[in-house]
This record gives C-alpha cells, structure tokens and sequence, in this order.
C-alpha cells in the first residue's frame, strides 16, 4: 500500500510493451466509485469478494502486468492463484520510507482511516510477513520509480 506498484507497473508494461492493469482501478470502473466508497457504502466483504474474482480472472489471462490492491494478497485464495499462475514480485519499502508517503496516501486507503502511527506500523509489519511469499522481492526505499522498472525488467529476463 502505497509503495508504488501502479507507477512502477505502468512503467515496466510500457518498458515490455505490456498491458498494465491496476485492479482497484478495475473494481472503480465496475462499481463508478473509489474503492473507500465501495468499503462505506458495500463493505469490504464485498470489496474482497469482488477482488478474488477479478483477480482470478485476470491471472487466466498470460501477459498482462497486475497491480494488487494492498490487501488482496492477504487473501489465500488469491496468493495461491498468483503464486502458482503469474510471477509475483514483492515492492519492498521499510517503514520509515513507508511512513513518509502516509499523507499522500492515507484519504484513498480506507484500512488505515482512523488508525493511529502505531497501528499503522502493527498493520505494515503484519502484512510483511504474508508479502514474504513472492517470485522476486525488490527494494524500493531511495530508489526512482525508473530505476526500479528497469532493475525488475532486468530480474525477471536473469530468471526466465
């Protein structure tokens, strides 16, 4: 969350001439609201629901760069489909770099309104350890969103 996936996959989709596709923005289009919108007035439950299954879809589809929302990989359904169907790659960031960007990001992110630094941290630090399940894990803190696309662009050819 936050972290930069959407700007980086843009990125490497246009360095692989690959369609980029950033799934909350999926869920926006099929419900015309923000996905905290969807959370106030739908529910989360549904949110997720809606997640798996766009999700699930899209990894039948071979090609396609997917950016997932920061919670859906919390999912088992949706970490197995991945982990077995696509190449997943972990956006690491540390805490400190993470806690710098909260004021840009904290009014979009309905699992952190109302929380305070501490449970943010609790939250971060909880989803690291599901995160820790990936295919390439790359070091954002300090790096530009262009070094970042070229250093997975050249990860994932070193793998394949």
């Amino acid at each position: 969350m936050g972290v930069g996936k959407t700007t980086i996959g843009k990125l490497v989709g246009e360095k692989l001439d690959r369609d980029f596709i950033d799934v909350d923005e999926e869920i926006e289009k099929e419900y015309d609201m923000k996905v905290s919108e969807i959370f106030n007035k739908i529910g989360e439950k549904a949110f997720r629901e809606k997640e798996k299954s766009v999700i699930t879809g899209l990894c039948e589809q071979k090609g396609k760069i997917l950016s997932l929302g920061g919670g859906a990989f919390l999912q088992e359904d949706i970490r197995k489909v991945c982990l077995s169907s696509s190449f997943v790659i972990f956006l690491d960031l540390s805490f400190e770099k993470w806690k710098e960007r909260i004021s840009l990001i904290i009014d979009s992110r309905p699992v952190l309104q109302g929380k305070s630094i501490a449970e943010m941290e609790e939250l971060f630090n909880k989803r690291q350890e599901v995160y820790a399940k990936h295919h390439l894990k790359v070091n954002t803190d300090d790096q530009a969103p262009e070094e970042i696309a070229d250093l997975i662009i050249h990860a994932v050819n070193e793998k394949v």
